[in-house]
């Protein structure tokens, strides 16, 4: 998909929603590429502002860019629930066929969505994989470790479980039940859903410097969090039967 191909927009609804915390510098300029990227490439769309009880304005921005166009819609947490509430409340939240989420502090090239909408026809579930990760050597080390972890134990495979850059037919949120509120939400999705007989397909895509905020991904409780899910869902997640 091209700039001369404006006019053979993706023709199914799309949900696409950002889940924020603290992201006051990132969220107007995001969504304002949000916007500008989903009315070329897609024919019908909304957009779905998740702040997870944010301490800063992020909240209050959500809301005005929300009553300027009515495609936008803001979900607000009170107090913070964490990464997976916050995407459990976009995939919820969503009502068009499929559903795109990336994070609310610009590390993606929104522009690469065409990437992903090529692959929907072939696919349930697209994942778009960091190509040069911009995290520190400890972080990157540490995601290495977790992603060879978790797979193991919940049998499923997907080369960057934790990338915010991935498209759902929103058909398997109908038929999963998510249950992590941290950050092993991507993680059960991905190995609830194959379970459930969806396929995954990849593609490349870029990862960008973050421009302002602080991330929390790295914070020891996040990670301990992350560790207890895990201990507490494994069974759970392998009850289901593999669907061939």
């Amino acid at each position: 998909m091209n700039d001369d191909q404006q006019c053979e927009r993706w023709p199914h609804g799309l949900s696409v929603f950002l889940p924020c915390y603290n992201e006051q510098e990132n969220i107007r300029r995001v969504v304002g590429q949000c916007v500008t990227v989903l009315d070329r490439l897609v024919a019908d769309w909304e957009l779905i502002l998740v702040d997870d009880g944010s301490t800063d304005d992020t909240g209050r921005i959500a809301d005005e860019l929300a009553g300027g166009d009515q495609r936008i819609r803001a979900i607000h947490h009170k107090p913070n629930r964490g990464y997976g509430a916050a995407l459990q409340s976009g995939f919820l939240a969503a009502k068009k066929e499929f559903v795109f989420y990336t994070d609310g502090d610009g590390q993606f090239d929104v522009t690469q969505l065409d990437r992903l909408l090529r692959l929907a026809q072939t696919y349930d579930i697209v994942s778009g994989y960091r190509m040069d990760r911009q995290d520190n050597l400890i972080r990157r080390f540490n995601a290495r470790a977790w992603g060879m972890l978790v797979k193991k134990l919940l049998r499923f495979q997907c080369s960057d479980i934790d990338s915010a850059f991935k498209l759902y037919r929103r058909e398997i949120f109908d038929r999963i039940e998510m249950k992590s509120s941290g950050a092993l939400i991507d993680a059960e999705i991905l190995a609830r859903a194959t379970r459930a007989g969806y396929t995954i397909g990849e593609v490349g895509v870029s990862h960008l410097p973050r421009l302002a905020g602080t991330s929390t991904g790295g914070n020891i409780k996040v990670i301990a969090r992350a560790f207890r899910e895990l201990w507490q869902l494994r069974k759970d997640i392998l009850a289901t039967p593999p669907r061939r």
